[in-house]
């Protein structure tokens, strides 16, 4: 926890968590990664002492829509291509959104400020910190 205030640029700070609900989710499938989410969200509440139920509810969502991408046939496909980065991309975004949704105490929050600087930019910074297990499963099949 005390690594994380270190990496971020800013207000933005990478979600490491979600990288591995959607790892759980695409390899276990929908309705494990959405009960793998909510367990990671409630774990990562009580040790952040943040608002209870906040993370669970917002990694519980991740875990869903990651599920959504969920092929038996496809699994190494989906966690050693580009198409994994997209993946945590399109979760951690729609992560972060709910997260400060439910989080935030300030009244003057805009649709645009929730969406562009709260869903997106870490979303990004979040897929970046993703690139090193497409690497590893690239390397690890030999593709």
């Amino acid at each position: 926890m005390s690594v994380i205030p270190m990496i971020s640029i800013g207000s933005v700070i990478p979600d490491l968590v979600i990288i591995v609900v959607v790892g759980f989710s695409l390899y276990y499938g929908q309705f494990f990664g959405t009960i793998f989410g909510a367990f990671a969200g409630l774990f990562f509440d009580l040790v952040s002492g943040g608002v209870l139920g906040s993370a669970m509810f917002a990694k519980t969502i991740g875990g869903f829509i990651a599920g959504y991408f969920y092929n038996e046939n496809k699994i190494d496909y989906n966690t050693s291509s580009m198409f994994f980065l997209l993946i945590v991309f399109l979760t951690a975004a729609i992560n972060s959104f709910f997260y400060l949704l439910l989080t935030s105490s300030e009244i003057k929050l805009t649709t645009s400020y929730l969406i562009l600087e709260q869903g997106i930019l870490p979303g990004i910074y979040t897929t970046f910190f993703a690139l090193p297990v497409i690497i590893y499963n690239q390397r690890r099949k030999g593709l």
